[in-house]
């Protein structure tokens, strides 16, 4: 669920352009899709933290709840904090620590900038730009909100899903929606967030003090 995660706020994270559609007008709404992405890159590169709740919602294909979870989410500079239920992820921008709190378990890991996995930092950023075919579905009330829908596309056709949809409000990502092949829909929305608050470094390393008895499985 975590890779999940870190994988979409988004980003995550979509539909290709269609070929049946005038090509014209399938360049215009590109076109403003990407603008539109590009703003929210802009406003988050001038935040110095972020820190935001939000909750995930699964469903299966048929339409039905599979579970509800809630979650926060910090950042930093390159490092975060991902809280979830059962689940918690840190990163100081040089190890990433995943802890199963069920199994009180923690899996370190080398941080890596020249990977391929997505996080949270390049969810908000102008990853679309290389992963993802997009375009604009238009205006979307959800909740007492109206939203402008994007839709975006893995152009990697081996990728678990299908298709993101991202609504954003006044500048920002409020929800994404994955739809994965298997039919199952996670649903992340963001809700209470603070941005250029006091965070300190420490945040973002796993204290295995305050876990008593974890098993440290260490694979750097």
């Amino acid at each position: 669920m975590i890779k999940k995660l870190t994988f979409i706020i988004a980003t995550v994270f979509m539909t290709s352009i269609s070929i049946a559609q005038n090509s014209k007008a399938t360049n215009k709404n590109a076109t403003e899709a990407k603008k539109m992405l590009d703003e929210v890159t802009t406003k988050f590169k001038n935040y110095k933290t972020v820190e935001a709740a939000f909750t995930l919602t699964i469903e299966n294909s048929a339409g039905k709840n599979l579970g509800n979870k809630k979650g926060t989410l910090s950042m930093k500079g390159l490092k975060y904090k991902i809280k979830l239920t059962g689940q918690e992820m840190y990163s100081d921008a040089s190890n990433i620590w995943t802890y199963d709190q069920a199994a009180n378990e923690v899996t370190v890991n080398k941080y890596d900038p020249t990977s391929n996995s997505i996080t949270p930092q390049k969810l908000f950023t102008n990853y679309y730009d290389k992963d993802f075919s997009f375009k604009k579905n238009g205006m979307v009330k959800i909740g007492s909100k109206t939203m402008n829908e994007l839709e975006l596309t893995p152009i990697d056709k081996s990728k678990s899903f299908s298709k993101v949809l991202i609504y954003i409000d006044n500048g920002t990502i409020n929800t994404t929606k994955v739809f994965e092949k298997n039919g199952n829909k996670y649903t992340y929305a963001i809700g209470n967030m603070k941005t250029n608050t006091p965070i300190t470094d420490a945040s973002f390393v796993f204290d295995a003090k305050s876990h008593p008895n974890v098993e440290v499985i260490d694979l750097r």
